[in-house]
């Protein structure tokens, strides 16, 4: 696996580094691998063969990551992709099996009420962050992260959408705060522990995310449902656990937020917004990691914008991996790959951005690949 890495280190990062090519210079299934390895998506099986929906798509379009989850959303009592540890280490060894390049397989398990692997299922219990940030002991929360991340690898999880880093300012949010998912109110704190949950996570290979940028923990709504609209009630302050990280060079991915924000972007809820994602994180911020999408499926997007505008305005953003969890309704994958491959040929969507993703995500799997032999 690892000559495998070095050798596409090689050969393709060259190639996506010619910022100056047209789309002339790629074959029509050569671009759209390229989109492919920006996806991230879900898909229903708890066990998967080689003729299974999730497996042809890995296997033609190169895709760049799954999303498991335990339950549907829709129907609770019902397995979706977690059922306990025999089975998952079994799905994971199947889905990294059929992928010909690295795939990411993400989860999110951040501890308390946001927990895919539940102890009911034969996992190991993780506190809260609002648990660990009360406690407020380092050595408590290292090691609670160190068993956290252990079981991910051991299971074959090689992705976690976690530590959330929004402030818990708002008791009345129902998304952050009612869900105990923030350290505390003080960036400081929040940082301190999510660098450690950080830590443990990049010892056994699992790549991390922060979430949600710009800040999801002042937010009354929930983006779940629809739209949310943070300009009365964020702040600067939100900012601050992502400037520490970011200095510290710890940050290999952050996920972006559906929230609208009339002071950062007059018409785009940050998903969606050059502004916040190019000019604000990248620019004035220095990220130079993969940028994710929350899910694109969930309301405050899929309510206001059709799936042509949605991947335009994302890609253009300057989001580099697009999550459809398909949680929510599914996503014909088909579709996906032909409506992003059709507003490139339009010049809708720009060349160059396609390009930088990939860059950044190969850049991503090399930082990991001592990991993935």
């Amino acid at each position: 696996m690892l000559k495998r890495i070095i050798l596409m280190m090689l050969f393709v990062l060259p190639l996506y580094a010619q910022s100056e090519s047209g789309i002339s210079d790629y074959s029509e299934e050569v671009l759209k691998k390229m989109i492919g390895h920006m996806l991230v998506l879900g898909f229903e099986q708890e066990s998967i063969t080689s003729e299974s929906t999730i497996a042809s798509d890995i296997k033609k379009y190169e895709l760049g990551g799954v999303i498991l989850f335990d339950r549907f959303y829709t129907d609770r009592k019902k397995v979706k992709n977690v059922r306990d540890p025999r089975q998952l280490k079994k799905l994971t060894a199947q889905l990294q099996a059929i992928s010909s390049r690295p795939l990411l397989i993400a989860i999110d398990q951040e501890g308390g009420k946001v927990a895919r692997l539940k102890a009911s299922y034969g996992f190991a219990l993780t506190e809260s962050a609002a648990e660990i940030g009360e406690k407020d002991d380092v050595v408590f929360a290292k090691k609670a992260y160190s068993s956290l991340a252990n079981e991910l690898s051991t299971n074959g999880i090689n992705c976690d959408f976690a530590p959330v880093v929004d402030l818990s300012v708002n008791p009345q949010n129902k998304v952050i705060f009612q869900l105990e998912r923030s350290y505390g109110s003080a960036p400081e704190k929040v940082s301190r522990f999510a660098g450690i949950f950080m830590e443990a996570l990049k010892e056994q290979g699992v790549v991390s995310v922060l979430k949600h940028f710009p800040g999801h923990g002042s937010s009354l709504g929930d983006s779940h449902e629809g739209f949310v609209d943070v300009s009365d009630t964020w702040s600067e302050i939100e900012l601050r656990p992502y400037e520490t990280l970011i200095k510290e060079k710890r940050v290999d991915m952050i996920m972006t937020a559906h929230v609208f924000n009339r002071h950062l972007d007059k018409s785009y809820p940050a998903t969606l917004s050059h502004d916040v994602n190019t000019r604000l994180l990248r620019e004035k911020m220095g990220y130079e990691g993969v940028i994710i999408s929350d899910d694109l499926q969930m309301k405050a997007i899929g309510k206001l914008y059709t799936l042509k505008a949605t991947v335009t305005l994302a890609i253009n953003a300057g989001v580099d991996m697009l999550l459809f969890g398909n949680q929510l309704g599914h996503q014909d994958t088909d579709e996906l790959i032909e409506v992003i491959y059709q507003q490139i040929k339009d010049e809708q969507i720009g060349l160059s951005k396609i390009i930088e993703a990939n860059h950044r995500i190969m850049t991503l799997h090399s930082k990991y690949a001592k990991h993935q032999q």
